[in-house]
């Protein structure tokens, strides 16, 4: 098989300023976006604005959203929640009280018996919820963030059950359960001494420092169902969890541990916990999330696939850092214009591999089959689809190269930003046997598909391109790959440079998704065409009303020849692009149905809802624009019929 080429906020311990930055007016600047003149004060994210608190440093996050306005009453809900999500974790100062907690564990577990664990990107363990449902990590009874001794012996127990079952294939979960009852404890144990575990865990606190580790996330659920379709709408929720941090860890016998085999009986334990730990703890471990590893410890996962990666444009984001209010004058109402922050996230990678399988596989299979097989793949949380997930998509390495232009004049002349890591899948322990081959593979072929047709990120739907011309910022908008390279087992060759001879290789690639698919879901995959496709309405399934086209042409003003085409003055309407083909955020957000991946020498380019209509087809006017002006123009889907 051949090997293809993948292409600090101010500390609060003064009087907080309502504008979230000391000092700070609001903007001047920025079009209608004015300082108020009438005489309102900007929205202050405290209960009692007249009243406002004064929290110490050393007070915990729990405080601050204590004296939190009640944001479900006015429509300042989402900027309150960031500002005040932000103000409890960069006005935190933890470092004395975590100094203490680390120091108890050391003095309790005794010499020896503590070893510390970090984090490589984020952690959330426990599921508080707290004002307007923001999702809050567990905490202990004063406020500080921490790892609940339950949950490490949980993931020590579990970790000893799994090596049980695996020694002894011929077991079942209960003949695993009294296995490891020596350790653990067991109500009705073979061994008369087995009721009570013989180690105690203690609670793990990060290792000290201001925050312990505590930061903004966000979590973004862009596709729903409604009635076995996918449905679109952002909708941003800002949540805490802990970033990069580091965790003391304390073992102790119990009372009722043997002394002439504590040592044994805690190594034993120790290593359980430490093999469980790198496979993830807390929520969304599939993700990237949760995975703790000893210091010096290397993450050793099985991966079925590993690939490195740069991107160019307007990159991926972790959420929006708090600026100030800034008052508009034509809609009489303060504005939160908040500042993203670049972050290379696993969850866009994942969340473009569910999109991209959602897409393909819709166009086959029925909508309820769809949701069933995606959330068996990538996991699921709605009752009827809940399940683990069969993939595991982490990030490696991953970082900022070059960071984005500023918003401001100043950046105008900045260079696009810039992000690189290395993806990597592998398989969780929930996938069956039976199945596991098929999912690497289709999985294998469905990351190749998502590479070659589109970005990811912010403009995912766009390659990168230049906006220097215009007056405001963004100065960079869409994203492109810049390489790919990939390590595993494939069944598709190199990629090629020119459209004809990308055709075969897309095709080729394409079917081997249709393979694997139908040996999932034990259905023959027969290219359908959803109904009730519109100008206006259309589905994003990659069905018998999809296109799909290897383009080349001449570039325009810094854009490649498809997008241009999609630019072009011919296919707007009194000036303005249309939504129907560009998308919309006005009158209703609405994506639009073309997208356009840059790959060097030519473009790939996705129309969905274009081959039903013929009539003010506005998507069938551009594939034939893309086509009159196109030095090739070759389709890649729909597949040709095999012949007999």
């Amino acid at each position: 098989m051949n090997n293809p080429v993948w292409r600090r906020a101010p500390k609060l311990n003064k009087k907080p300023k309502p504008s979230g930055k000391a000092g700070k007016k609001p903007s001047k600047k920025g079009g209608d976006r004015q300082s108020n003149n009438s005489g309102n004060p900007p929205p202050s994210p405290w209960l009692n604005p007249d009243n406002e608190p004064e929290p110490n440093p050393t007070a915990s996050f729990v405080e601050y959203l204590r004296w939190m306005r009640e944001p479900e009453r006015d429509k300042y809900k989402d900027g309150t929640k960031v500002q005040i999500l932000q103000m409890a974790t960069e006005g935190a100062n933890y470092r004395d009280r975590l100094s203490t907690l680390t120091k108890r564990t050391e003095l309790i577990a005794g010499k020896g018996n503590t070893f510390q664990v970090i984090c490589p990107w984020r952690i959330r363990v426990g599921g508080h919820r707290g004002p307007e449902s923001i999702l809050l990590p567990a905490f202990d009874s004063l406020g500080m963030p921490y790892i609940p001794s339950s949950t490490l012996r949980g993931v020590a127990r579990t970790q000893a059950l799994r090596e049980a079952l695996a020694k002894n294939p011929q077991w079942d979960w209960k003949d695993a359960e009294l296995a490891i009852a020596p350790y653990f404890g067991h109500l009705e144990p073979e061994g008369k001494n087995d009721h009570m575990g013989k180690v105690t865990f203690l609670d793990a606190y990060p290792v000290p420092s201001n925050a312990g580790g505590l930061t903004m996330d966000m979590a973004n659920n862009i596709w729903g169902w409604e009635k076995n379709q996918p449905t679109y709408g952002p909708n941003p929720n800002p949540f805490l969890s802990l970033q990069e941090p580091g965790f003391l860890i304390g073992l102790c016998p119990s009372s009722t541990c043997p002394v002439q085999e504590i040592e044994e009986i805690l190594k034993k334990v120790k290593q359980w916990l430490i093999d469980g730990l790198k496979s993830g703890i807390g929520a969304q471990v599939n993700t990237g999330y949760g995975q703790l590893l000893r210091l010096g410890d290397r993450a050793d996962l099985q991966t079925f696939l590993r690939i490195n990666w740069s991107l160019e444009g307007q990159l991926i984001h972790g959420h929006q850092r708090f600026t100030q209010w800034n008052w508009n004058e034509r809609r009489k109402e303060w504005q939160m214009r908040g500042q993203p922050q670049a972050e290379v996230r696993p969850t866009a990678f994942k969340s473009m591999l569910r999109y991209w399988f959602r897409a393909f596989a819709l166009g086959v299979l029925e909508g309820e089959q769809v949701q069933t097989l995606e959330a068996r793949l990538f996991g699921g949380i709605q009752p009827l689809f809940e399940a683990y997930g069969y993939v595991r998509v982490n990030m490696l390495d991953g970082k900022v190269t070059q960071k984005e232009p500023r918003p401001t004049r100043d950046g105008q002349r900045d260079k696009c930003g810039e992000q690189e890591g290395t993806l990597t899948l592998a398989l969780s322990t929930e996938t069956p046997k039976s199945s596991a081959k098929d999912v690497e593979q289709l999985c294998t072929t469905l990351t190749w598909l998502m590479f070659n047709l589109g970005g990811i990120g912010q403009g995912a739907r766009r390659p990168c391109y230049s906006r220097k011309n215009r007056e405001r910022a963004p100065w960079w908008r869409g994203s492109t790959f810049q390489y790919f390279e990939g390590e595993g087992q494939h069944d598709f060759s190199e990629l090629p440079e020119d459209p004809s001879a990308f055709v075969p290789v897309f095709q080729r690639c394409l079917r081997g998704f249709y393979r694997h698919l139908a040996a999932l879901s034990g259905e023959t995959c027969q290219l359908r065409g959803l109904p009730d496709v519109t100008a206006g309405d259309w589905q994003e399934a990659i069905d018998q009303n999809c296109y799909i086209f290897a383009v080349s042409g001449e570039s325009d003003n810094g854009k490649p020849y498809a997008l241009a085409q999609l630019h072009s003055e011919g296919l707007k309407v009194n000036g303005e692009y249309v939504g129907d083909l560009c998308g919309q955020v006005q009158k209703g957000v609405k994506p639009s149905p073309i997208w356009v991946a840059d790959m060097g020498d030519f473009q790939i380019v996705t129309v969905f809802g274009a081959k039903k209509l013929t009539e003010r087809n506005i998507r069938l006017r551009y594939l034939q624009v893309l086509k009159n002006n196109a030095d090739e123009f070759k389709k890649l889907f729909p597949l040709p019929v095999p012949k007999d």
